[in-house]
């Protein structure tokens, strides 16, 4: 059996066409828990392999608890068992859609509409699974680079062990690396019609789904679990 070194929730599309399109799109199935050929719009910037390589380890996703060790005296069925009692008593979050965003040097894509539905749900998330994790050890708060973090970051990494939470969640489904500005403009304007005719109208966040990350560093959806609330 895999063994997994850190586990995470996330949000990822439900089998179909989005799915589909988004994996080959990353070149990694992470349900299948294996590469896939790679599938994209024409004339790309460089070669598809190359935009995508940080967020192919992770498969498409979007996060609501970012990774995390398990805490001593817990293990993956208490994970479990704990987040599908959580999606059986919140309920789904429903927006009008996605669109595709410039977010600094990488493109993603975010949701349309009111997003305080779904900031409380991953407050919720944060708040009810933290007594399972691990506390970050040195190595894991110096990758935060937490002179880069303003104040209150900094305090939400120390509390929750991640410096994106509560108010300053921000959900979003990472669709290349960081890219030089003019290359990131470049992507956007072939990658988007691409995608337009499998992106979700409307959205719907209707599940809980359980990653685990592998010894070499590829994330893995483990578990759904639908949000029944």
């Amino acid at each position: 059996m895999r063994e997994y070194q850190r586990f995470a929730v996330y949000y990822a599309p439900r089998p179909g066409a989005f799915a589909s399109r988004v994996a080959k799109w990353l070149g990694w199935d992470p349900e299948a828990g294996q590469p896939i050929a790679y599938e994209g719009p024409q004339a790309l910037p460089r070669p598809q392999a190359e935009l995508t390589m940080s967020p192919r380890k992770y498969g498409f996703h979007g996060t609501i608890r970012a990774p995390f060790r398990l805490g001593e005296g817990v293990d993956r069925a208490a994970l479990s068992g704990a987040l599908a009692a959580l999606a059986a008593r919140l309920a789904p979050v429903v927006m009008p859609g996605l669109e595709l965003r410039q977010l600094g040097g990488f493109l993603a894509l975010v949701p349309q509409g009111d997003e305080s539905a779904l900031m409380a749900l991953g407050a919720e998330v944060v708040t009810a699974l933290d007594g399972l994790r691990a506390p970050l050890n040195e190595a894991e708060i110096a990758k935060r680079r937490p002179e880069r973090l303003n104040p209150r970051q900094r305090e939400l990494l120390a509390a929750w062990g991640y410096p994106y939470v509560m108010e300053e969640f921000r959900f979003h489904l990472t669709l290349s690396d960081d890219l030089p500005g003019p290359e990131a403009a470049g992507l956007a304007a072939v990658l988007g019609p691409w995608l337009q005719p499998d992106l979700p109208r409307p959205f719907e966040l209707a599940d809980l789904c359980l990653f685990g990350e592998d010894h070499q560093g590829r994330f893995h959806l483990l578990e759904r679990h639908a949000l029944t609330g």
